[in-house]
């Protein structure tokens, strides 16, 4: 096996992608072809409805495409059942979203040792990891604070140390600054950046906001279901 291949994270072979609507078929995506390699930081853009939220999706293993393959880390996910799937979503992909989905039953550092607790990890090594990546982020004074009493930017804080939380190759992002004042969207976008450069994570970010993807690694714009490089 190459370097590349070794390196190779992501790869979307030939994806296209069909919606059934009322008797009509509705193609949102349309011959998909990209890759993404171990700790490169890569944003998706295109203009609302042109389907990356289904792109993230179908990267995410939530999503089967109609047509073409997922590989994940080296892995046909086409020949994984939806136990595998789970299990393979669990331990190698991070995801974050705009609208940060925190529990609000539960604080700071319970929000981010329940991943860790699904996929088996012992509740004292959830505990200690989850207070490291909360003190990383500066939110070592929130960790008993639940999401109620969390500020925007700090409640996203709180959803990327969960992301990270199971030491994932890949971390998905859909809009995670589109619900915050400028200031805490560029705040929150170069702790996300700082701390999957450091982890040496691969990242896929969709968003709106161009100024913030001209500061990652490259980008991908998606246009009535085609994409390009940008």
């Amino acid at each position: 096996m190459n370097n590349v291949s070794e390196n190779e994270i992501l790869s979307l072979r030939n994806i296209s992608h069909i919606y059934d609507q009322k008797n009509q078929k509705l193609k949102v995506l349309s011959n998909i072809n990209f890759q993404i390699v171990k700790g490169e930081i890569v944003s998706l853009i295109g203009p609302s409805g042109t389907g990356k939220s289904t792109l993230l999706n179908i990267a995410g293993l939530l999503e089967s495409p109609s047509i073409g393959s997922v590989q994940l880390c080296g892995i046909n996910c086409n020949k994984l059942n939806e136990d595998a799937k789970a299990n393979l979503r669990g331990s190698k992909i991070g995801f974050v979203f705009q609208s940060h989905r925190l529990f609000p039953e539960f604080s700071a550092i319970e929000n981010v040792m329940l991943p860790q607790l699904i996929m088996g990890t012992s509740k004292s090594i959830a505990e200690k990891k989850s207070r490291d990546l909360l003190t990383m982020l500066g939110l070592e004074k929130r960790f008993t604070h639940r999401p109620s009493t969390l500020s925007g930017g700090e409640s996203q804080r709180v959803a990327i140390a969960r992301a990270v939380a199971n030491s994932p190759s890949l971390i998905l992002a859909d809009e995670p600054t589109g619900n915050l004042d400028p200031v805490s969207a560029q705040n929150v976008f170069e702790i996300l950046y700082k701390l999957v450069k450091s982890l040496n994570i691969s990242c896929l970010i969709a968003t709106h906001n161009h100024a913030l993807a001209k500061s990652m690694d490259r980008g991908i714009f998606l246009e009535n279901g085609n994409i390009k490089e940008k």
